[in-house]
């Protein structure tokens, strides 16, 4: 019996019918970027805002005061009083009632001046400029709360984590297909609902859930997309994520048509109802059911890609083996017990550590720098173009560790320039942070590559998904360090995301070259890579 790549072969390695199926696929590439990169446009800045005195709504009603003349009868008093507070976080220790005047509402108390009037602080009670603009006036992630940004986007990338197992895991049961499909109708549901969440709880519980489906449909469309063509079309996976850096372009397009946080959050989230209709157009992957022991319907999606392609099967293709050898109930120990692999897998998972918490750090930074925000974001996406196509040239003729290390050292090189530059030069600092930007987006992708590369079939899968749980890891730690860090030095975290991106570089010239070699079946196999 032909094995399961002879039947390819002969339907079409890489036809109509699979480009076809990729570019469809590849559209869920955007939709997933829009949820990797959405909290720089759910979460900036709201503007203007201050904190309100207990009375203030009923007595700026009766007075008709306008929202900046009962600020400055809120805020101008601190700032007469010679007080440190701007009045976002603490106000005056009083309170207003009728009796009180519209044109002196201080008077009331008296010989006070306003600096001897006590402060308070504020506790859900700030009036903003633009109310509706962002999760942050919305449950008022400001001062004390602040942090709470933080942690919606770290859960957001542990429900990725939560995906990358149990969706990971039900793929290989279930069928790519169905989870795939499951997952984008889930995440267009629990888009609607964080869109439309009465508080941050919820709203947290649903984003959650989202990027736990999410994270479903990026990993399946990625398999069925390199399960259905040849062992030599492993660039596929490259291409992929040039669809990525495509929704990280239009993601600000979106954000400056849209005004409000739930319609940008819609926005992202009702496309992916379209995929559904891929049930009618992608089949399952051929080589899930040959695992499943489902020959008759693998060979008759076979036949459907052979005609599709232009191709004719031979008559006596009437059954496929597939020549998979599954390890049973594969552990970490397999991973680390003999020295190569040991080696391969604690570098590997450092690369998708320090990789993902640097490209996620530098996205959001974005966010706080000041400057055009939908403009530095759309240039900032659009560097990514240039990475994919630099390791399609290189990957093939220079190799893949040296391009890997390069860009990593290049990346943390210009994040540390970056930081030192002044700022009355912005031309220049946008410039070398772009090239940083470039250089970790080169790391980022190759080292999916590298990944599938350096582990035997036996444990391929398990590998992979090990190793890429801790991309999800750096996504959790992302946010606070930057946020946090940026607090102290607004260029405090690049000084830490060029350190973690100068070690990445230099550790992965201690992994084997797997170009012009085939993907090692065995342990002993990744042992004798030199």
């Amino acid at each position: 019996m032909p094995s399961f790549d002879e039947v390819l072969k002969e339907a079409g390695e890489f036809g109509r019918f699979q480009k076809r199926v990729f570019f469809l696929l590849c559209q869920t590439g955007v939709t997933f970027s829009f949820l990797f990169a959405s909290v720089v446009f759910l979460g900036q800045a709201p503007g203007n805002y201050w904190c309100r005195i207990p009375g203030a709504a009923e007595l700026s009603k009766r007075c008709g005061w306008t929202l900046e003349e009962e600020q400055n009868f809120t805020v101008l008093p601190l700032l007469l009083g010679n007080r440190s507070s701007s009045g976002e976080c603490e106000r005056l220790d009083i309170a207003w009632d009728t009796s009180v005047s519209c044109t002196s509402p201080l008077a009331h108390y008296g010989n006070h001046s306003a600096g001897s009037l006590p402060l308070t602080t504020c506790h859900n009670n700030w009036v903003y400029e633009k109310p509706h603009s962002s999760i942050i006036s919305e449950y008022n992630l400001v001062c004390g709360n602040a942090w709470m940004l933080d942690l919606s986007q770290a859960i957001l990338n542990l429900g990725f984590l939560a995906g990358a197992f149990t969706l990971g895991y039900a793929a290989d049961r279930y069928g790519r297909i169905l989870i795939y499909l499951l997952s984008c109708l889930g995440v267009g549901i629990c888009g609607i609902i964080v869109a439309f969440a009465p508080n941050f709880t919820v709203f947290l519980i649903f984003r959650f859930l989202q990027g736990m489906f999410g994270k479903g449909t990026w990993m399946t469309c990625y398999v069925i997309v390199t399960e259905m063509v040849g062992s030599d079309q492993r660039i596929v996976g490259i291409v992929i994520q040039i669809f990525f850096t495509l929704g990280i372009m239009i993601l600000p397009g979106i954000a400056y048509l849209v005004p409000t946080w739930q319609g940008i959050q819609l926005a992202i989230s009702l496309p992916n109802f379209l995929f559904l209709l891929y049930y009618w157009v992608v089949p399952e992957s051929p080589r899930w059911l040959l695992t499943r022991k489902k020959g008759e319907k693998a060979l008759k999606i076979m036949h459907n890609i052979a005609k599709h392609n232009g191709k004719y099967l031979s008559p006596h293709y009437s059954e496929i083996t597939v020549s998979n050898e599954e390890v049973s109930n594969p552990s970490f120990l397999d991973l680390v017990r003999t020295p190569h692999m040991r080696r391969n897998t604690l570098i590997l998972m450092y690369a998708w550590f320090a990789s993902a918490l640097i490209y996620q750090g530098l996205v959001m930074r974005l966010g706080i720098v000041g400057g055009n925000l939908y403009l530095d974001f759309f240039i900032s996406g659009a560097v990514e173009l240039p990475a994919a196509l630099l390791i399609l040239v290189t990957i093939d003729r220079i190799g893949r560790r040296l391009p890997f290390a390069i860009s990593s050292i290049v990346a943390g090189i210009a994040c540390l320039i970056t930081a030192f530059l002044p700022e009355d030069i912005p031309w220049l600092k946008t410039t070398v942070a772009t090239l940083g930007r470039l250089g970790i987006t080169m790391a980022f992708e190759i080292v999916y590559l590298v990944n599938t590369e350096l582990y035997p079939t036996t444990l391929r899968n398990f590998g992979v998904s090990l190793c890429s749980s801790l991309c999800d890891l750096g996504g959790i730690i992302a946010p606070f360090l930057l946020f946090r860090l940026a607090a102290v030095w607004l260029e405090l975290p690049l000084i830490i995301f060029s350190i973690l991106a100068v070690v990445c570089g230099l550790l992965v010239l201690l992994l084997p070259e797997t170009k012009g070699i085939s993907l090692p079946e065995t342990v002993e196999d990744v042992e004798q890579l030199s």
